[in-house]
């Protein structure tokens, strides 16, 4: 099976790594920095604009006192019985003219009775009625008082600054006309950015200079924002309130900055949609966002290249260990062939000296003549045990090639019996010189399982070795059984040896661990079993009680198409002479 898919992973797990380390500093830090610096930013814009409204502000109000100061100089130095008179109106007025220019429309006074008896100015208002006027009213209450500008008798935008005066001890009113141009002038010039608008109101959102743009359908929003932001700055919370609201005419979120005037009657409001006032610092916002985005491509982009680079180095790491373990493998199988070397040996003189005795046999007969009794028939005889004697040595021989043969990791079906069997027979001859006797219990139809053939041997090869090792010299009894339960294959080894130390039995698999003496063992046996069953997808379990003998225990997973192995003989170690009755052991 491919293991492309487990460097693929390998690599989008690393990238994600990489990424993540990168990326979680870079993007804490830009949205701290970014959150710090909208804060300051935006604390800064606002900043200015309270600085801007309240200088103004203070521009208008300081206009308005000069104003009712200049008034006041009027009423207490010229005095009400001169005012009365048109000649001393008609001169003060013209000196008024003369150094404010045409701040002050017009002049006069106005009797007890609301009627103005004298007049200086441009428009016909000699014996005009205020007495139902709303800032006659007022006047008489707080002794000065500034309008609202209104249109009044003349038609046109004006202001009107009143004061009460001494006339003959009664109460008459000195009454100062402005142009309404005058602070509607120092209002325009607040313009920031292509949608900053400045204007007064007073407390009933009712314009007192005129704004750039028709603001009707704002009156309703505008009442709402003085009435919060107004009451703020009146009570001392700020002596320039700013609210953030979205305009129900245009759509967009507007800034409104609220100042109060005249003793909180009116009021300084300048307003700007936000994304005009923050312009710089949304332009800003966006080139850092394309920074943090392109500096995350090219992130992304390496954290994409190293870590496709590191899991091929993974994957070329894999494969030479893979081959290095081949070669242990390897080793250990050749090392186990070494050990069987005597046997081998033994098992291979037994036939060779029969041939060669049938061989002088054939001689003998020969030299006397096949015509002579049954000679004829007796060569005959020898002839055919020494083709059998060699097809038993070519057996024995092609059994050993096969299993030094180089390792064939190739995975098939194969039935775990047979080879039990194989590796059985295959032992026999090393366990009898150690006084083993070697049994099996194999359970008849267990299913076929997917392993590679030559590296099953060489598990089997190592456990029986192992176990013959264990009971040499005094000898004992090495079961193999297998079974079929659920579905798995078990295979279970166990001996009457010494056994493993309870010390030891966590350590017997690690790669070099041996108990054996110096020389006898390489500790890789075990070790390369363990990798061999894991790789296959089972796993192996061990058993022991010093002095009693120890059980490996390997379960290997069924083969997914169920095929059972066929019933056959359980026996091993309990072989038919292959001498056709002349089992005599010679030059042994």
């Amino acid at each position: 099976m491919s293991e492309a898919p487990y460097y693929q992973g390998l690599a989008k797990s690393m990238m994600f790594t990489i990424a993540l380390v990168s990326l979680a500093p870079l993007l804490g830090y830009a949205l701290l920095s970014g959150y710090q610096y909208t804060t300051a930013y935006k604390e800064k814009v606002e900043a200015h604009l309270r600085e801007l409204v309240l200088k103004h502000d203070q521009s208008v109000d300081s206009y308005l006192r000069e104003k009712v100061a200049e008034v006041q100089v009027l009423g207490e130095v010229v005095g009400g019985d001169r005012l009365k008179a048109e000649a001393e109106i008609t001169s003060l007025h013209n000196a008024l003219v003369r150094s404010h220019g045409s701040d002050f429309v017009d002049l006069g006074i106005v009797n007890a009775a609301g009627v103005q008896v004298a007049y200086a100015g441009p428009y016909p208002l000699q014996g005009a009625d205020y007495s139902n006027a709303e800032w006659f009213q007022a006047v008489k209450r707080r002794r000065v008082f500034v309008s609202d500008v209104i249109f009044g008798l003349r038609g046109v935008p004006h202001f009107i600054i009143a004061l009460l005066v001494d006339v003959g001890g009664e109460q008459w009113v000195l009454k100062a006309t402005l142009d309404f141009m005058a602070i509607n002038d120092l209002v325009e010039d607040i313009r920031i950015g292509e949608t900053g608008l400045a204007f007064i109101t007073n407390r009933a959102a009712q314009f007192q200079t005129t704004p750039r743009r028709d603001m009707t359908g704002e009156v309703k929003l505008l009442h709402n924002i003085l009435a919060r932001g107004g009451e703020d700055s009146i009570l001392g919370r700020g002596r320039a309130a700013i609210t953030v609201v979205d305009d129900p005419v245009t759509g967009r979120e507007v800034l409104f900055v609220t100042s109060p005037l005249k003793d909180g009657e009116w009021f300084m409001v300048y307003q700007q949609d936000t994304a005009d006032a923050f312009a710089a610092l949304y332009r800003i916002r966006n080139v850092g966002v394309a920074v943090l985005l392109l500096g995350t491509v090219c992130i992304l982009a390496m954290a994409f290249l190293l870590s496709r680079r590191m899991a091929r180095k993974v994957e070329v790491a894999d494969q030479e260990k893979d081959m290095m373990n081949d070669q242990v493998v390897e080793a250990g199988k050749l090392a186990s062939v070494g050990e069987l070397a005597a046997g081998i040996a033994h098992e291979i003189n037994n036939p060779v000296a029969i041939m060669v005795e049938e061989a002088g046999w054939v001689q003998d007969l020969l030299e006397e003549g096949l015509q002579k009794d049954d000679n004829e028939r007796e060569v005959q005889r020898a002839l055919t045990q020494i083709r059998s004697q060699g097809a038993r040595c070519r057996e024995i021989t092609h059994k050993l090639l096969s299993f030094a043969r180089k390792i064939d990791p190739t995975v098939e079906r194969m039935c775990v019996n047979d080879l039990i069997r194989e590796m059985a027979q295959f032992c026999e001859q090393r366990a009898k010189y150690a006084n083993v006797r070697i049994e099996t219990s194999l359970e008849d139809g267990v299913p076929q399982v997917e392993a590679s053939q030559s590296e099953m041997q060489q598990v089997l090869l190592n456990l029986i070795n192992n176990a013959i090792d264990a009971m040499d010299p005094g000898g004992g009894e090495l079961d193999i059984m297998s079974r079929a339960e659920g579905g798995d294959v078990f295979i279970s080894i166990s001996d009457t040896g010494c056994g493993i130390p309870k010390a030891n039995l966590q350590r017997i698999f690690d790669p070099f661990f041996t108990t054996k003496p110096v020389g006898k063992g390489t500790g890789l046996g075990l070790s390369i079993i363990y990798g061999i069953i894991n790789k296959m997808g089972g796993d192996i379990s061990v058993k022991s009680v010093v002095n009693k003998g120890t059980a490996f225990t390997i379960r290997l997973p069924a083969s997914k198409e169920g095929m059972r192995c066929a019933a056959g003989n359980g026996a091993a170690g309990e072989q038919p002479p292959a001498d056709g009755g002349r089992s005599e052991e010679t030059g042994g």
